[in-house]
């Protein structure tokens, strides 16, 4: 059940690849951070995996929905 629409998925993409790749890409703006750093790529990696499978398990437990109805 797809319930995340395009601009959304988009937004989720390009947020989910800036935050997953920075900690690695410039650590030493990171640095500060310590370890937490690693919890800014996990982020990443939820955003990112939630807009390849355009699912999103918040959006079902709030019953959001930002696609067209017709196209699920």
């Amino acid at each position: 059940m797809v319930n995340i629409g395009s601009l959304d998925r988009a937004a989720r993409f390009v947020l989910g690849a800036a935050l997953l790749a920075a900690p690695f890409l410039l650590p030493e703006l990171f640095a500060p951070l310590g370890q937490w750093r690693f919890a800014v790529a996990a982020v990443g990696a939820v955003l990112f995996g939630t807009a390849v499978f355009r699912i999103c398990p918040a959006y079902m437990l709030f019953g959001i929905r930002t696609c067209a109805i017709g196209k699920a």
